[in-house]
């Protein structure tokens, strides 16, 4: 009798292959536990009505458009896009075969022009609907035989959202009004609120398939990226577009020139804004030179090493106006001189009381002008001191030893004619009351890419020179060595004051492009600014200008030179700390500014911002970049 040998059992293999069973039991919990996307993407509930539905706590509807005039023009679709509500949209296109379509016309054209034949047999009178159907079914049947135009079949669907029914209803006619205005006609999807947002989710799924036979250049008119949009690929980050949420990154040397202008009421934030910008040109190798009257940007300055040059009486500072710009090109070598002597006519009338007044109002002081015998007096004195010091017009001369003011003030005194008189009206500048800051050798070389001049400790009958001295430092520099740069002048009403320092600043920013120098113009009695001829002159030449809130006085001017529209001009005198509108060339958009903690707390001049920076409560925040050490190596002196 034989028996069968019994299977043994591997314990081994039964063990693994128990744990085997675990592990797959373990991982078929874990993948259901693991939360998908559309789970962190899907609204917590969706309830659907006739005419409308309800997303979450939003109330939402879905709308198709069904109608079109017979013309559309470009760009029609942008009132709707730019529209400021909460909007969703979705184009669908299908391109149909061009010998069906022509098929199609030809019978249309048959049809149509058969119904006219009938019409004229019976007497009626002539349709001019049926001609104009005809007419543009003929040249569409042209263009499609030579290939100009292909033939479309197109869908537009949007669903609009409230966070209640009477917004959306407020919303809902707002969104038709403005589209019936076109001749544009729309219907909510009544009954179909569930296909109607399926189809406008992207996902490319059509369940409303209410579609409009299109031609190519009709398609066209649709382009949907319509938005005011100011954003580039190279630039630096000015703020957010509160049109559409998008980012405003732009390079104001990319248009006609760098020049801007900014307009704001005190405390609007225009100084935090130029500082803004001037902090983030730092880091992309833009040079800055700003003019402080009020001791603004020292803790800017300080924070990435710059130099800060303080101007007054008692510092160790001094510029001499007659210093020559070390030019490399032969033309502007042969000029330095001519050109340096213009300048110094203009700085000798506004230091001698000889300079014109623009400001308006009461407080404008008109001080007689320099008359002609004095002013050729002048100009033979200035030459006369220029050759006393070996300088000529031989551009291999300019290297010697600039003189100062007070060796004019030796040449006028021992000429004749009106010398001795106008050597009276400058002694203040040479041995009085003023002595010393403008008449001695230079002492500064400022090889720094961002260089502060600080003149809030000046008098006040000395800030308008010192701050036409130091433009044409900086002009001289700019001309000697040509990268691109920035020069900030705070205050300019400062300069439009008088005719002389006016000029020079028009003249600045009239040849400023020629160097890669963009000027940016900050003032706040626009009143003052634009009442004066040269004031209208620099705006106008300035590609860029950013208007902050305003004074209701100063509402009314602007609106007028830029042109404004009444929504414009309504926001303009009511706008938040920090927003305005941006414009750059021929666009314009609603901007807010929007800083981090660390910018805000370098640039920041709210005072209670400043008290808490102060007592320690608002400390720069860690991980902040050495900006002196990634982006300004060299000497880093800090002059005072």
């Amino acid at each position: 009798m034989a028996f069968g040998k019994q299977a043994k059992i591997d314990p081994v293999a039964l063990a693994q292959a128990q744990q085997a069973r675990e592990q797959a039991e373990v991982a078929d919990a874990f993948r259901k536990g693991i939360t998908a996307l559309r789970d962190f993407i899907a609204p917590s509930s969706i309830e659907f009505s006739g005419t409308h539905f309800q997303l979450g706590t939003r109330y939402a509807r879905t709308y198709y458009v069904f109608g079109y005039p017979r013309q559309i023009y470009t760009g029609w679709l942008s009132g709707l896009i730019n529209l400021d509500e909460v909007m969703d949209l979705s184009i669908y296109i299908y391109p149909v075969e061009s010998q069906a379509v022509l098929e199609n016309l030809r019978k249309k054209v048959t049809q149509l022009e058969a119904g006219l034949q009938i019409d004229a047999e019976k007497g009626r009178v002539r349709d001019p609907a049926k001609q104009a159907a005809i007419l543009d079914a003929e040249e569409m049947r042209d263009k499609l035989q030579v290939g100009e135009e292909r033939f479309f079949r197109f869908g537009l669907y949007f669903t609009i959202y409230g966070g209640s029914m009477e917004e959306l209803e407020f919303v809902s006619h707002k969104v038709e009004s403005m589209l019936g205005q076109q001749l544009v006609y729309s219907k909510p999807a009544t009954s179909q609120q569930e296909q109607g947002l399926n189809s406008v989710v992207p996902q490319l799924v059509d369940q409303l398939q209410i579609r409009r036979n299109m031609s190519t250049g009709a398609i066209s008119t649709s382009f949907p990226f319509t938005s005011a949009d100011l954003t580039q690929d190279n630039g630096i980050l000015y703020g957010i577009n509160m049109h559409n949420s998008g980012l405003v990154i732009f390079d104001r040397f990319s248009l006609e020139n760098g020049n801007s202008v900014v307009f704001a009421k005190s405390g609007a934030g225009k100084s935090f804004t130029v500082k803004l910008e001037a902090l983030r040109s730092l880091m992309f190798g833009t040079e800055i030179f700003i003019i402080d009257p009020e001791n603004e940007y020292e803790r800017m300055c300080d924070a990435v090493a710059g130099a800060y040059v303080r101007l007054s009486l008692n510092s160790a500072t001094r510029i001499n106006p007659f210093d020559l710009p070390k030019v490399v090109d032969t033309e502007e070598a042969d000029n330095a001189l001519r050109s340096n002597l213009i300048t110094l006519h203009g700085l000798l009338r506004l230091m001698m009381g000889g300079a014109q007044s623009q400001m308006l109002g009461n407080a404008a002081a008109v001080v007689p002008a320099l008359n002609p015998t004095e002013e050729a007096d002048l100009d033979a004195a200035l030459i006369d001191t220029y050759a006393k010091a070996g300088i000529t017009n031989d551009p291999l001369t300019h290297t010697a030893t600039p003189p100062t003011i007070a060796d004019l003030y030796d040449t006028l005194l021992h000429m004749g004619g009106s010398g001795p008189q106008l050597a009276q009206r400058l002694r203040k500048y040479t041995s009085g009351t003023f002595a010393g800051i403008f008449s001695q050798q230079s002492n500064i070389d400022i090889n720094n890419p961002l260089v502060v001049f600080n003149i809030r400790d000046l008098e006040d009958e000395l800030r308008p020179v010192a701050m036409y001295i130091v433009l044409n430092y900086i002009w001289n520099k700019t001309k000697s060595d040509q990268k691109r740069r920035i020069l900030v002048v705070d205050e300019a009403w400062q300069l439009m004051k008088y005719e002389d320092s006016a000029n020079f600043l028009f003249s600045l920013a009239k040849r400023a492009r020629k160097y890669n120098l963009g000027i940016t113009t900050i003032t706040q009695d626009v009143e003052d600014f634009m009442g004066s001829r040269m004031g209208r002159a620099i705006v106008a030449n300035a590609s860029m200008q950013i208007l902050l809130k305003q004074s209701p006085s100063a509402v009314d001017v602007l609106s007028d030179v830029f042109k404004l529209t009444s929504e414009e001009k309504k926001r303009l005198g009511s706008f938040p700390v920090g927003q305005g509108l941006f414009f750059a060339g021929q666009n314009h958009v609603h901007l807010q500014v929007v800083a981090s903690p660390t910018e805000t707390s370098l640039i920041t001049t709210n005072p209670q911002q400043v008290q808490a920076m102060q007592q320690g409560e608002m400390s720069q925040p860690q991980g902040t970049i050495d900006l002196s050490n990634q982006l300004m190596p060299g000497s880093m002196n800090n002059l005072s």
